[in-house]
């Protein structure tokens, strides 16, 4: 299914049915992300799954604007056009999250709960990773990102997600860092968010997991984010996996899903 949202071609799966949740990817990946873990729970939920602007099969105007807020309003307009029955489940994680869970603030009341599976930002005080660095600079960015070779990404992948497989590297590469709109993209997310842009909102992300079940799921051995990064979420429920990077639902679907069905009974 595809929907046109602020001039956005966006991508759109549903399967399964039953209660819904929304399954927002991280940079640079795809709604394909989440198959694995789809492809269980859809035999008890209805499960949606979006491509983000710019990534996998769904395309962006240049002017798209990517801040918290309207990325926020994005997802709502995208909620409601796709006919997506709220209260939903959240599924997030890296920039799926800070835009799903911007939505969340803004939208309390259309959210059942929240999931995040994989190290996600939503605070005022982190400090970008170096790969982040290197890309908000201009210029420099825009030559990492035009030297980006599929041989590159593997290595840096089997370095960083050595239990994610070859193929899923080769496939997500092909679907969006192949391309150069998805290129562009990256750069626009990365400048695109400051870390004073979190403030007043991670206070009231606090207030709605203290209303809200919230599981957090999260890689110790993640090059992005560090493992305490975890704790930033308040009263949520946090589980760490000691063996796991920044993919959780690529390196271990059956697990996050087993772990999702847990927490969504």
């Amino acid at each position: 299914m595809s929907l046109v949202i602020q001039g956005v071609n966006v991508h759109l799966t549903d399967s399964g049915s039953g209660s819904p949740i929304l399954f927002l990817h991280g940079a640079p990946d795809s709604a394909e992300m989440w198959s694995g873990v789809i492809e269980q729970l859809k035999k008890q939920y209805r499960c949606f799954a979006i491509d983000l602007p710019g990534f996998g099969r769904s395309t962006t105007p240049a002017d798209f604007t990517c801040s918290l807020e309207n990325m926020a309003r994005f997802l709502d307009e995208l909620i409601v056009e796709a006919a997506i029955p709220t209260p939903l489940n959240l599924v997030v994680t890296d920039f799926g999250a800070t835009y799903g869970l911007s939505w969340a603030v803004a939208y309390p009341h259309k959210v059942q709960s929240i999931a995040i599976a994989g190290s996600s930002n939503f605070s005022s005080r982190y400090h970008w990773h170096g790969t982040a660095r290197l890309l908000r600079i201009p210029l420099l960015g825009e030559l990492a990102m035009a030297t980006l070779t599929l041989s590159a990404q593997e290595k840096m992948m089997r370095q960083n997600a050595p239990l994610v497989s070859t193929e899923y590297v080769r496939a997500a590469y092909t679907l969006s860092l192949a391309k150069p709109e998805t290129r562009r993209m990256m750069l626009k997310l990365y400048r695109s968010i400051n870390s004073r842009d979190f403030i007043g909102k991670e206070d009231r992300l606090h207030k709605l997991i203290e209303q809200v079940p919230t599981l957090v799921l999260w890689g110790d051995k993640d090059p992005f984010i560090s493992p305490e990064y975890a704790e930033q979420f308040g009263s949520a429920r946090v589980e760490h996996f000691a063996q796991n990077g920044h993919w959780l639902a690529v390196e271990s679907p059956d697990i996050i899903a087993q772990r999702l069905a847990t927490f969504l009974a």
